[in-house]
């Protein structure tokens, strides 16, 4: 079986304080990370206490007010076991990658919350997670599988109890039989991506607010002498069409009403409450109840693929359906006040038809020496597409990322994502072989 201790562990590898936890050298490797989102800036934490110089160049950075904000932001930020229910990921070797990246992530997010300092710093509380099923999850393969996984991975708290139903005021009509809990990751996402930028600066990242366009590969050599960096890390997201040369990415709309949740207008909601697409009757529309750090409740959920306009509004058809459908499923809804502040987060998640891609670049570049034609790796390393699954996936993927940086670096041959995982457990390759 591989080491476990391949993956990134909290103060082990990475350290919350605001110095690096190896210093760079003058002679320390040089990265160019393209993306201010969460995988560009969780990327450049582990990088920074490995040693590494590190450069992040993006487009716009976190901001507030009632603009519109980056994904990243957007996001529920419920940490969820792969498939997560706004998942879409089902790509079999992507779906077993994220399983691994998903609980090195839980356990990082879940120590940074074990710490009262360092929780309020950084928006991240573990809460207890309701999952509602139609009917027993024994009538649904996949449904039992994923449960039973979540029981042996080191998730904490879980429980399997219909009687959750009844236990969350649950409307009986709904049609809710069976249910589970455990406790998972809830991040303050404005909260959560201020302290990851201030982090990042403070080990010594140089940020650039520039707009890079045009294929990465294409233009690399001029790059990384523009910038004076030995590697590339693509974290992008949906930019990855352009920047990554992928006609595969592709856009899925979201979008999450918030209201007020402190307890005058409805019992303050302090589980996060789920209900798949099987329930809600349709694939893309589903109920995500989730309560944020403050006094903001998150309703949702609308997944619509291939929609790349953000012009939702509280009137849009399916934003109505969507306050509805959480209304039905738990009546005192119907009380609640909305935000006025910033009462609809709409944004577009980053996926690809394969899904998540952390891997180097396959292509080469050609040269010829003394008449002699040879093809030289690219060091560019990608790590987009992670669709609604960013902050779940954001620490696994960095370390995934730390190991193909070093590969570059050497120029080894790089290889496609492969269905061997390093530090898997024995029950995600158990789980393989029913795909």
């Amino acid at each position: 079986m591989a080491n476990k201790d391949a993956q990134l562990r909290l103060w082990r590898d990475i350290s919350p304080f605001p110095v690096a936890l190896t210093s760079p050298s003058k002679h320390s490797p040089r990265v160019l990370i393209v993306g201010g989102g969460v995988i560009g800036l969780v990327t450049a934490w582990a990088l920074l206490d490995k040693g590494y110089h590190v450069t992040i160049v993006s487009k716009e950075w976190a901001s507030f007010g009632k603009a519109q904000r980056l994904n990243s932001q957007i996001a529920g930020a419920l940490w969820e076991y792969p498939p997560a229910v706004c998942g879409q990921h089902t790509d079999a070797i992507s779906l077993l990658h994220s399983k691994v990246w998903a609980m090195t992530s839980y356990h990082i997010w879940d120590a940074i919350a074990s710490s009262p300092e360092l929780s309020k710093a950084a928006g991240v509380r573990m809460r207890g997670v309701d999952f509602f099923f139609p009917r027993p999850i024994e009538e649904t393969p996949e449904q039992l599988y994923k449960m039973q996984e979540i029981m042996a991975c080191g998730v904490r708290g879980f429980r399997r109890d219909p009687g959750l139903v009844q236990k969350r005021d649950v409307n009986p009509l709904y049609g809710a039989v069976d249910a589970y809990e455990h406790l998972a990751p809830t991040i303050d996402t404005d909260h959560a991506m201020s302290w990851l930028k201030g982090l990042v600066k403070s080990k010594g990242a140089e940020l650039v607010t520039w707009t890079l366009q045009g294929d990465l590969f294409e233009q690399e050599d001029q790059l990384r002498s523009e910038y004076n960096v030995d590697v590339i890390v693509n974290a992008t997201g949906l930019a990855g069409t352009a920047l990554a040369g992928d006609e595969t990415c592709y856009p899925i709309r979201g979008g999450l009403i918030r209201v007020i949740n402190d307890g005058k207008d409805f019992p303050k909601i302090e589980h996060a409450l789920t209900i798949g697409a099987d329930a809600a009757g349709s694939t893309n529309e589903i109920v995500f109840i989730v309560p944020r750090n403050d006094n903001i409740l998150l309703l949702g959920g609308i997944v619509e693929p291939n929609e790349g306009q953000l012009d939702l509004t509280l009137d849009t058809p399916i934003i109505k359906r969507m306050r509805e459908r959480c209304e039905r499923f738990y009546p005192p809804l119907k009380n609640a006040r909305l935000d006025p502040e910033y009462p609809l987060a709409q944004g577009l998640r980053p996926f690809r038809k394969a899904n998540v891609r952390v891997e180097r670049e396959l292509r080469f570049h050609q040269e010829a020496v003394k008449g002699a034609s040879f093809m030289r790796p690219s060091r560019i390393v990608h790590s987009y597409g992670h669709g609604g699954a960013g902050w779940s996936l954001s620490f696994g993927c960095a370390s995934d990322v730390l190991r193909l940086v070093e590969e570059a670096l050497l120029d080894i041959v790089p290889k496609p994502l492969e269905l061997e995982v390093p530090g898997s457990a024995p029950t995600l390759k158990f789980t393989m072989a029913r795909l």
